[in-house]
């Protein structure tokens, strides 16, 4: 097992980049890349990063310099030929051939697009532009890239045996809540924590101590690389970018309205079995719901991630059995700022209702909470998020507002188009 604070002392030799792989990210980036690959090639899409968390100043924290030798790195990679056989060979959610020989042929010859990195007060301006096939894989390492060097700027003036003590509390602090939640009957739990993880070692830790601490109740991971090394299921299906760049191709307010459900429809010609999972939050699951195709209904499940988790479960299953639906053989993820305790209290709550599943994320992979003065090593909440596609602004609502995002006069417009009334507005830690 590999010493992590001897490795994070290290780094002050520069000895490891943050991003080794075009495969460290999740899951559900390669899956709607390729379908965007096969249905949107040609849509130019601009992400930008977002820190909701404006007290954490990164420009003060991480070097500029650093930073862009980081990301430089990231746009030097292309997939190895072990990465490739995985990917082309693998059995994902019980399918063979997965990506398409297309895609692969296209993926393999790829290497990311530029960058824009601008200090601005702070905090940093980054942005990526070009065609959304491309642009889209920055997210993920993006982020991994500010949130390591963010918690290196911190680490870096303790000693050896300060780190040791450090990770050797946050590991008690992880297997103590591995030891809670091994208890639960019938628990499903997977890694969803790349985007706001500590680090890739303590990341590729935490998901070696569920698999070791949780047996069969420990599902995969969403990060690809750590899934092909450990040799575990990937997990992921499809996340807000892709209706939100949909809903800004729209040209009038009926296209508008009709765009969520495209998405999902060019999703339904790919995919079948456990990678029909509606995200239905996107512009106000009530709403969405309500005016959804019957055949959605059929879908495997849904993912519920803004909101009061319980109250979002409740709704599909009052929307599943209005539609003659079973809900107790429907799947409900959650995956919305969860930690061991809203974990087992979910279960308990929904246990025998529907087949709960959790996406565990933030609190799985970067909880340094309480562990370093000041709480310097706290999450916090960072998002890469496309904001443009095409010169038309992205917008997202949420179940709650204060992850909506877009422009005020776009807002405004889209909640009158989704019929989008008062929401409950909740604290956004991660």
């Amino acid at each position: 097992m590999v010493d992590i604070a001897a490795r994070v002392w290290n780094h002050k030799w520069k000895i490891d980049p943050i991003v080794r792989s075009l495969i460290d990210t999740d899951f559900y980036k390669l899956l709607m890349c390729q379908s965007v690959f096969r249905n949107k090639p040609d849509t130019q899409v601009t992400f930008s990063l977002i820190n909701r968390s404006k007290h954490v100043p990164l420009a003060q924290l991480i070097d500029e310099g650093e930073l862009r030798e980081q990301l430089d790195h990231i746009r030097s990679l292309s997939l190895s030929r072990g990465e490739s056989t995985w990917m082309r060979g693998n059995t994902f959610y019980g399918k063979r051939q997965m990506f398409t020989p297309e895609f692969m042929d296209w993926f393999e010859a790829l290497r990311l697009p530029p960058y824009h990195l601008e200090r601005r007060g702070d905090q940093y301006e980054l942005t990526f532009e070009g065609s959304w096939p491309e642009v889209m894989l920055w997210e993920i390492p993006a982020l991994a890239v500010l949130m390591e060097l963010r918690g290196r700027a911190v680490l870096n003036g303790m000693g050896r045996f300060e780190l040791q003590v450090l990770y050797a509390r946050a590991m008690t602090k992880l297997w103590e809540k591995i030891k809670t939640l091994r208890e639960l009957d019938g628990l499903r739990v997977a890694d969803f924590g790349t985007r706001r993880r500590h680090s890739f070692l303590w990341q590729d830790w935490a998901v070696q101590a569920m698999y070791e601490g949780m047996g069969e109740k420990f599902v995969g991971t969403s990060n690809c690389l750590i899934a092909k090394n450990r040799d575990l299921e990937a997990i992921g299906t499809n996340a807000h970018e892709l209706p939100m760049v949909y809903s800004a191709l729209a040209k009038n307010d009926a296209e508008l309205a009709r765009a969520p459900y495209d998405v999902l429809s060019d999703w339904q010609e790919e995919h079948d079995g456990n990678l029909r999972i509606i995200l239905p939050d996107t512009y106000g699951s009530e709403g969405f719901l309500e005016n959804a195709p019957d055949w959605l209904a059929g879908w495997t499940g849904i993912r519920v991630d803004s909101g009061d988790p319980a109250a979002a479960a409740e709704i599909a299953i009052d929307w599943w059995t209005a539609r003659g639906e079973d809900p107790t053989q429907k799947l409900v993820i959650f995956s919305d700022g969860l930690d061991a305790g809203k974990i087992e209290e979910l279960h308990k709550q929904f246990k025998g209702r529907v087949r709960a599943s959790f996406g565990w994320g933030t609190m799985l992979t970067n909880d340094f909470i309480g562990l370093t003065e000041g709480d310097a090593l706290a999450p916090f909440s960072l998002v890469c998020k496309a904001v443009s596609a095409n010169g038309r602004p992205t917008v997202k609502l949420s179940d709650n507002p204060n992850k909506a995002m877009g422009p005020e006069d776009e807002i405004e417009r889209y909640k009158r188009v989704f019929g989008v009334g008062k929401q409950e507005a909740l604290d956004v830690v991660v």
